[in-house]
């Protein structure tokens, strides 16, 4: 007696972390591997949310499933990192150059008080430009890495097509 028979379906469950721009990415792709989205749920304090699915254990090629969703899951891991990347080295950047515009302004400051009124000059030029110029940078920066990652991210999406595409087909053979 199987278990449609009998009226009895035994489900194995999953919980997914996810960023909240990813998170229809995840619903939708998980569907190719035979998951049922059942809701998602706000995580404390990291903005992130955590979805939940299930499954019927008895599904029909499992194992080709789970591997075509671990090549899945390593995708979405590699867009969220190439994401991460578009702002990381221009926000490094950017605080490197103010905290050095404030070292200037400091040693501006301290001049001042010892009444050296041209160094002061000399030193508040490059620290007020140094708290001007990250803005600036950090923009460049980004649109410059943006233009570089999108074509990557771009492949990776169409990756994870072609592997929910496999997914799906498994499902319905």
């Amino acid at each position: 007696m199987t278990n449609q028979e009998n009226g009895f379906v035994g489900f194995e469950y999953l919980e997914v972390p996810a960023k909240r721009t990813m998170e229809s990415l995840y619903v939708d792709s998980y569907r190719s591997f035979g998951w049922a989205y059942e809701g998602t749920f706000a995580q404390e304090g990291n903005g992130g949310v955590r979805i939940k699915f299930k499954r019927d254990r008895r599904i029909r090629n499992k194992a080709k499933l789970t591997r075509l969703q671990r090549q899945f899951e390593a995708c979405a891991r590699e867009i969220e990192a190439l994401e991460r990347s578009k702002t990381s080295a221009a926000s490094i950047a950017a605080f490197t150059i103010g905290l050095a515009g404030t070292a200037f302004l400091g040693g501006s400051v301290f001049a001042y008080l010892n009444g050296m009124l041209p160094l002061m000059v000399l030193l508040a030029v490059p620290g007020f430009l140094g708290w001007i110029a990250p803005y600036f940078c950090y923009r460049k920066m980004r649109l410059r890495r943006d233009a570089q990652v999108a074509p990557i991210i771009e492949e990776k999406n169409d990756e994870i097509y072609t592997v929910c595409q496999q997914g799906f087909r498994l499902l319905t053979a």
